[in-house]
């Protein structure tokens, strides 16, 4: 089982990527808040990876960070949630964000994830309530240690945007324009996520 790569970003779009390791391409299945942190193509990148395999397939599933990692097996333990569901909740919420919804049964916010419904979430809830207790305590205790400025958070988002190859005087309109109409503040993940939408109309 490979359980981590590190060699080349050869390639890159919002949901995969393609790494290359010593002449082989590693064909990586990511959630968008992985894809938020790559580098350049052509820099050198370190993954976590979990390989889900089927009678079908072998996939390979990455995350930048471990606890992300961990927290998409944690969501794959969850009666009735595979690895799609799985991605595209940590695509839609933050760990952080999620554990939050999930310790305090927000139905709500977690079937604001698409093709997230009703049942999925109370089984979510039903079954992970206890088990993310230490990523809601962890998350409290870096908050007062990590840089949450809305500026940065919005430069990090036009980077990004600037990288999928629009314009950076249109990028940046967007994202200002995203970011105002909110009656709250947006996660990174989010606020890309919002751009993207309006930039692909």
């Amino acid at each position: 089982m490979i359980a981590a790569l590190t060699g080349t970003l050869t390639d890159k779009l919002p949901n995969r990527l393609t790494v290359s390791v010593q002449g082989v391409g590693y064909d990586v299945i990511v959630p968008l808040s992985t894809f938020y942190y790559l580098p350049d193509l052509g820099s050198t990148v370190s993954l976590q990876i979990h390989t889900h395999v089927r009678e079908d397939a072998i996939q390979l599933y990455g995350f930048t960070s471990r606890p992300e990692k961990e927290f998409f097996l944690l969501l794959l333990g969850v009666t009735g949630v595979g690895p799609k569901v799985a991605l595209g909740l940590l695509s839609g919420l933050s760990v952080s964000d999620l554990a939050g919804a999930i310790g305090r049964g927000d139905l709500v916010k977690i079937t604001s994830v698409p093709g997230v419904g009703q049942k999925t979430a109370a089984r979510l809830v039903l079954e992970l309530k206890e088990k993310v207790l230490p990523y809601i305590e962890a998350d409290r205790h870096s908050a007062g240690e990590h840089d949450r400025d809305e500026d940065r958070l919005q430069r990090d988002v036009l980077s990004a945007l600037t990288n999928l190859g629009y314009q950076r005087q249109a990028a940046r309109e967007v994202v200002r324009q995203v970011w105002g109409g909110q009656s709250q503040p947006l996660s990174v993940e989010r606020l890309l996520k919002e751009s993207l939408k309006v930039l692909s109309k």
